[in-house]
């Protein structure tokens, strides 16, 4: 980055001081800060093309590449964000991306799909305050299921150069194990779902019902 701003620095110093070099001299400038956010967006450095592209746009508001290219790595942003469930984040990323392509479909359609997000993280909130949690043993437990399919695999493997008859037994048993661990878990996510739907019983209460889900089944 500092040989980038050393080697701009010498060109300014080297431009001609024409009458017309304030011109030439502006649009160098926002052109090599659209090639700095072009190589930013395909490397994925998004923050760093964000910036180039709105250093380019305090020069030239009205230069075309640097307004897509800003639109584009906005959306690139609000997706990452998103992911992250920082819909508030992703949200004003979007409104940035929207300022400079109004008339994109791909920045409105996420637009919605994120304020849904938002909506459906409120209700479940609000029906169980303890989701992220049970989400999260949910998880671990399905990547732990992962260390009996790479037995099960192993065993395989060794019974391909050793023709060991037991490999083939203990790849069984493991499998065995790993249907077991499957249906729990199965049974667990189905709870899951229950509870994100229908709302946690309060502590001391029997378990409700399924009530209408608010949210749509997959």
């Amino acid at each position: 980055m500092i040989r980038r701003i050393f080697a701009l620095a010498l060109a300014l110093a080297a431009a001609p001081l024409g009458g017309c070099s304030g011109g030439g001299l502006t649009h160098y400038i926002v052109t090599m800060r659209n090639q700095q956010g072009d190589a930013g967006l395909q490397h994925g450095s998004y923050q760093d093309a964000s910036l180039a592209y709105r250093l380019a746009l305090q020069i030239d508001p009205q230069d075309a590449h640097a307004r897509a290219g800003l639109a584009e790595v906005q959306l690139k942003i609000a997706e990452q964000q998103y992911r992250a469930a920082k819909f508030e984040d992703a949200l004003t990323s979007i409104a940035v991306a929207a300022k400079y392509d109004p008339q994109s479909v791909r920045i409105a359609e996420l637009r919605s799909e994120i304020e849904q997000a938002r909506i459906k993280r409120e209700i479940v909130v609000s029906n169980y305050p303890t989701y992220a949690e049970t989400g999260r043993q949910l998880q671990r437990s399905y990547k732990e299921l992962s260390v009996l399919d790479a037995k099960i695999i192993a065993a395989l493997q060794r019974f391909n150069y050793s023709y060991d008859s037991a490999q083939l037994t203990q790849a069984i048993q493991n499998s065995y194990v790993l249907g077991e661990e499957v249906q729990k878990n199965t049974n667990r996510l189905v709870t899951f779902r229950q509870l994100v739907e229908a709302g946690a019983p309060a502590a001391g209460n029997e378990p409700i019902a399924p009530a209408a889900s608010l949210l749509p089944l997959p």
